[in-house]
């Protein structure tokens, strides 16, 4: 009999951050910046390591497609299991916009990733911070499960540090599904490929780098 216990955990996990993080991008524009820019990449932060301490150890707190692929690229995650943690992740991160949608109906962009500037500037900076994000979760992880205190700390500070910086400029996402929900569910999707493209390329790149250094039991 299969364990869905992991796919449990992705979808609810992956709902609990885009519930929160978006959240939060949403509650700061209803509240006319009460939240502030600092505020919201702490959020982002604090909810990255509230999950993977909850579900680090059934599921590997994936949270994430990008770091999923990139745990396969590195070779410590079966690709028979990809699929469904990426689709569970997907489904989490559009019942969180959902939610969002009720809660905040006039609400535009429910927290969608939108460029300040230019496409590529947006595209190269999301390859680059996710390239980073990538690099701490190879060397802050066990094998594919994002587990252990100093995991959480520092795959929740790396967050929360990208945010921080590359926010307010292409929304530093490093997370396809925090980038669909909001996007499908508020009907933008125009700059939706900028958010499935580059954090996929800067966390494969990673892993491709990282891969010679390490080896998992992929049965």
């Amino acid at each position: 009999m299969r364990n869905y216990k992991p796919l449990i955990a992705e979808f609810t996990g992956t709902f609990c951050l885009v519930f929160c993080g978006a959240g939060a991008v949403v509650v700061n524009q209803q509240t006319h910046g009460i939240i502030g820019h600092a505020g919201v990449s702490a959020v982002f932060g604090l909810i990255v390591i509230a999950m993977i301490y909850s579900f680090g150890s059934e599921s590997g707190a994936h949270i994430n497609p990008a770091v999923t692929i990139g745990f396969m690229a590195a070779g410590l995650f079966p690709p028979k299991h990809a699929l469904s943690y990426i689709l569970a992740q997907v489904a989490g991160a559009i019942l969180a916009s959902a939610a969002l949608k009720v809660l905040f109906p006039a609400n535009e962009y429910l927290g969608s990733t939108i460029p300040a500037g230019s496409a590529l500037q947006s595209f190269v900076l999301e390859v680059i911070l996710s390239f980073i994000l990538m690099l701490v979760i190879l060397k802050t992880s066990q094998g594919a499960k994002e587990t252990g205190t100093l995991a959480g700390l520092a795959i929740g500070a790396t967050v929360m540090l990208e945010a921080l910086f590359g926010g307010p400029v292409s929304g530093a996402s490093m997370n396809p599904a925090r980038s669909i929900g909001p996007a499908l569910v508020s009907g933008h999707v125009s700059v939706l490929w900028i958010y499935l493209i580059a954090p996929t390329l800067g966390m494969g790149a990673a892993s491709y780098l990282f891969r010679p250094y390490r080896s998992a039991n992929l049965s």
